[in-house]
């Protein structure tokens, strides 16, 4: 690839993905990412700061959340908002056109241990943001501590069942479905 065509970061991500799948994170280099991208090492370091970031959204999907929360309607509650949050992410980022590279990254990040902590943090941060969109909201802290915990908690049961290669329904319903679950699980506890 020529190095003047766009999308950098989504090169060097996908670029990523085919040679931690070929060769192992570990056994991968920023420089293999770059060649393969058809981009310098210095471009690779303008968009990540190393090469266990050029998997993650680089805060999309927070900001999508936290958009979706804000942007949901004053008389909705926090899981209502959360729900059209996730929604929202349904919409845009977990578009149909991303399912198949979502299935296969979260392979390699299963396969990882090193990725799986670095996905984990995300999640907590992910969480974090979540809470703080609420409180904006007027949500008092402890009830936006748990509407943003079950947030996450469906998020990542949709996410499970999206990228499951049985599956063919959209991000968005299965997060409603699931964010119904895990609201009638905590009402039985």
């Amino acid at each position: 690839m020529a190095r003047w065509q766009p999308d950098a970061p989504g090169r060097l991500a996908a670029a990523a993905l085919d040679l931690f799948e070929e060769n192992g994170y570990e056994n991968t280099t920023v420089i293999e990412i770059a060649e393969r991208a058809g981009l310098t090492k210095s471009t690779f370091f303008r968009h990540f700061p190393d090469k266990r970031e050029v998997l993650f959204d680089k805060g999309t999907v927070t900001g999508l959340l936290v958009d979706g929360i804000a942007s949901a309607p004053p008389t909705a509650g926090p899981l209502d908002a959360v729900a059209d949050a996730l929604d929202a992410l349904g919409r845009t980022f977990f578009a149909e056109d991303r399912r198949e590279f979502s299935g296969r990254r979260q392979a390699v990040l299963n396969a990882n241990t090193e990725l799986r902590e670095r996905e984990a943090l995300k999640r907590i941060d992910l969480t974090a943001s979540m809470i703080e969109a609420l409180n904006r909201r007027g949500v008092p802290g402890l009830t936006a501590r748990v509407a943003a915990t079950l947030g996450t908690l469906a998020w990542e049961i949709a996410f499970d069942q999206w990228i499951g290669s049985d599956n063919s329904e959209g991000f968005g319903p299965l997060a409603r479905r699931a964010l119904d679950a895990v609201r009638a699980a905590g009402a039985e506890c």
